[in-house]
């Protein structure tokens, strides 16, 4: 019976001492602290660019891994000088604070060490008691078990009270001295080791010379321990209090905010931005800003990032002025905004990678009507025809539209998708042929990853040598947080867009026209290739500059975020300056390789752009994109039978062997009519002999520039109640020529030299007939709509 009861004794004692070691292993929760963070964004130098507040109202930055050597010294001689050498408790500690409070009648020394501090933090709001005091010690003892000595000094310079609502030392150094706790002089760690102790004397007026004698109480005793030099601790002792802690830097207010959105709150934030180019940027746009808001432009935003990695090193989206009542918080760079002409150069890309075009083929330039679009030049003139590359360069809208309908929209559309446009929220009809003209809204981030990609095709095609691979990520978002570094995959064959049809692309945005004070741009030795392209929106509320070199995308956007437009607010004349600015201050970068192994030498027309054929007289042989042997061959150069005179003839009116065989540079009657104006060397073709004019009606001599064919036109009431009027328009190659005019078989009138003729008919369906002098008519169907019909 004895020995029952002792085994019973003796298994109750193992139950209990298991039940204690499996409490005491579950003592712990799985992280000692759930308070939240505020969030820090810092610059990829591990500067602070900017902070927001926890949600508790507290500034607590993340927890550190490490804390800096010094401060490290200064806690452990401040607090804790076995805090290597014990398990979580001093128990010598313990018995000298006991003494000293028992021969004081108070309490004047805790005895606590470094963990158990670290314990009564992570337990806030408990009681100060023994037992209280015994959990700790538990506690203490069991977080040794858990955690290495780094990370429970890491935790605790985390989570230690620095004063008002100053958590942390990361926040401290920051709050007090402007600068990251790796920075902090000797001085600067002992106030910030004994601050914990007797965190309310940091605030301005109270126990300021308390603080400074505990400050260099704690200095003598590092020299002592020969920690520091006496050189040292003289300096230290020599530095001021700090008074009220400081405003933290916001250097990225808006992409602090947008890291916040995208999902990265309560954590620190290792960002890819450049300090220094960040501050630099910044005062760019401010310096421009004063400027702009003279014209009640209160708002812009840039963006510049590296074009092989995607980083982005500089990002300021918005002209930052703390209550400013011009929406200076929203990040622009990130805002859906019309996009105006910014979209050209990638259509002019697609057409040359499909052969539609080549760079200089001659693109119509006249005024035209397509199912009630009528797209305007920025100018309000027309060229007649004018070369795709000048028409890029220029930004010139109604040759975009020419190109965009042979292109086709929906194609467009997708290939915007697939190039990084993630605002297209509509299908390809909702935009039609507007597309390329702003009809569609963008975000300065989506369309500056864009260029960016362009650049990087050119980048990555001349560095994969092995027959020529594209980068499967050659067109993808920018990026402001290191990502992984990795190899980027390739595959042989095409890209999105090929090589030389973006090289091309690239040469014609060299010869965008500059702003005018940087018309001389090419004559500065200093002065670096860049292409670049500008956008304005209707109604001038959107000003686009994007430039890009071998190394760098920039981008910038100019305007009132309330959508307010303003005269002179251009892309040319508001956001170009300030690109080529912020241009000034990044490294000169070489200009692309040519990828030859894309390109061959042709023959091409010089006067249209066209492959050559036997008809050119002048031919230039260029190296074009490979693609560029499937555009047709020029269609202007046509064979031309001449008298000894110059009259226009034919087998039947003049002897063979008289005559004269020639090529002529003929374009369509509406495009001569414009071209001529701009191009003074242009020949008119010359007129059939008079004998020879029946066969006259191989070339068209006449067309109508308005109305357009089965346009629909409405003509509006005078202030006096009378019918308005419209002018109707023609283009004869022969100005001089007399032209007759028929309204429904009704005679209206005649023109001479220059074709216009006002007309004011009622509502209806109508047919236009004209007749020139030598008996050529062309006929035209329009419809006429009254107020009362709208």
């Amino acid at each position: 019976m004895l020995r029952y009861f002792q085994n019973k004794k003796r298994r109750c004692r193992l139950l209990v001492l298991a039940v204690l070691i499996t409490g005491y292993y579950f003592l712990l929760p799985d992280t000692l602290f759930d308070d939240p963070y505020s969030t820090s964004l810092e610059s990829r130098e591990g500067q602070l660019l900017g902070a927001a507040i926890a949600p508790d109202g507290q500034w607590r930055f993340a927890e550190m891994d490490s804390v800096p050597e010094k401060f490290e010294e200064a806690i452990i001689h401040f607090e804790d000088e076995g805090f290597y050498y014990h398990p979580g408790v001093n128990p010598f500690a313990l018995l000298r604070a006991t003494w000293q409070n028992l021969s004081s009648g108070k309490v004047v020394s805790g005895g606590s060490t470094l963990t158990m501090q670290l314990v009564r933090l992570s337990r806030r709001d408990k009681p100060r008691t023994l037992w209280q005091k015994l959990i700790e010690i538990v506690m203490a003892t069991r977080v040794e078990f858990s955690y290495s000595k780094e990370e429970i000094l890491a935790m605790y310079a985390s989570h230690a009270p620095f004063g008002g609502n100053v958590v942390g030392l990361n926040t401290a150094t920051w709050r007090y001295f402007n600068r990251g706790p790796g920075d902090i002089s000797w001085g600067e760690a002992a106030l910030l080791a004994v601050l914990p102790n007797s965190p309310g004397l940091i605030h301005p007026g109270r126990n300021r010379n308390e603080l400074r004698v505990k400050r260099n109480r704690l200095l003598d005793k590092l020299l002592s321990e020969s920690i520091i030099d006496s050189l040292t601790n003289q300096l230290a002792k020599s530095e001021p209090i700090p008074d009220e802690p400081l405003p933290l830097p916001q250097l990225a207010p808006h992409l602090l905010t947008r890291a916040i959105q995208d999902g990265k709150q309560q954590q620190n934030i290792a960002s890819t931005i450049d300090i220094s180019l960040q501050r630099r940027i910044t005062r760019i746009i401010e310096n421009h800003h004063r400027t702009l808001k003279g014209n009640e432009v209160y708002n812009a935003a840039a963006i510049v990032a590296n074009v092989q990695s995607g980083e982005v090193l500089a990002y300021v989206g918005n002209v930052w002025q703390a209550g400013s009542q011009h929406d200076n918080y929203v990040d622009i760079i990130t805002a859906p905004r019309s996009t105006g002409s910014i979209l050209k150069p990638f259509l002019y890309a697609a057409m040359l990678d499909e052969g539609q075009i080549l760079p200089s083929s001659l693109i119509p330039d006249v005024p035209v009507f397509i199912n009630g679009f009528a797209p305007k030049n920025f100018s309000r003139t027309y060229d007649g025809a004018v070369s795709a590359n000048r028409a890029l360069s220029r930004s010139l809208n109604v040759p975009a539209v020419q190109m965009l309908r042979e292109y086709r929209y929906e194609k467009f559309h997708s290939l915007l998708n697939e190039l990084g446009m993630t605002t297209l929220t509509q299908s390809p009809d909702h935009y039609g042929l507007s597309l390329i003209l702003g009809g569609a809204e963008g975000t300065l981030w989506d369309i500056s990853g864009m260029y960016a990609g362009l650049a990087r095709t050119l980048n990555h095609y001349n560095s994969h040598t092995d027959n020529y691979r594209y980068s499967e990520s050659g067109f993808r978002p920018l990026h402001y947080t290191e990502q992984p570094s990795s190899e980027p995959e390739t595959r042989s064959g095409m890209g999105i867009l090929s090589a030389a049809s973006v090289y091309h692309t690239m040469e014609a945005l060299l010869e965008v026209y500059r702003p005018t004070e940087e018309s001389s741009w090419e004559m500065f030795d200093s002065s670096q290739k860049i292409a670049w392209k500008t956008g304005t929106s209707f109604g001038y509320r959107d000003a686009w500059a994007v430039g890009v070199t071998s190394t760098y995308v920039v981008g910038v956007w100019v305007g009132n975020a309330d959508g307010e437009g303003r005269p002179g607010l251009t892309g040319i004349q508001a956001a170009a300056p300030l690109m080529f600015d912020v241009f000034d201050v990044l490294q000169k970068s070489a200009w692309f390789d040519q990828p030859i192994a894309e390109m061959l030498p042709m023959s091409v027309c010089r006067e249209s752009g066209y492959r050559a054929t036997e008809l050119c007289t002048l031919v230039d042989t260029l190296q074009i994109i490979k693609s560029g042997s499937r555009t047709k061959n020029c269609p202007f150069h046509k064979a031309v039978h001449l008298d000894v005179n110059g009259y226009r003839v034919h087998a039947d009116c003049e002897p063979v062997d008289k005559i004269v065989h020639t090529s002529w540079f003929v374009l369509p009657p509406v495009q001569e009519y414009y071209y001529r104006s701009k191009n003074p060397s242009y020949r008119k073709l010359p007129p059939f002999r008079k004998d020879c004019i029946s066969d006259q009606m191989n070339i068209a001599t006449m067309d109508v520039i308005y109305p357009k064919k089965n346009s629909i036109i409405y003509i509006p009431k005078e202030l006096d109640g009378t019918l308005g009027s419209a002018v109707f328009e023609v283009a004869h190659r022969r100005p001089e020529t007399t032209i007759f005019w028929h309204l429904n078989d009704q005679f209206i009138g005649t023109t001479t030299r220059i074709h216009q003729l006002s007309v004011s008919p009622p509502a209806g369906n109508y047919e236009l007939t004209l007749v020139d002098d030598e008996g050529e008519y062309i006929t035209q169907q329009f419809e006429i709509i009254s107020e009362s019909d709208k």
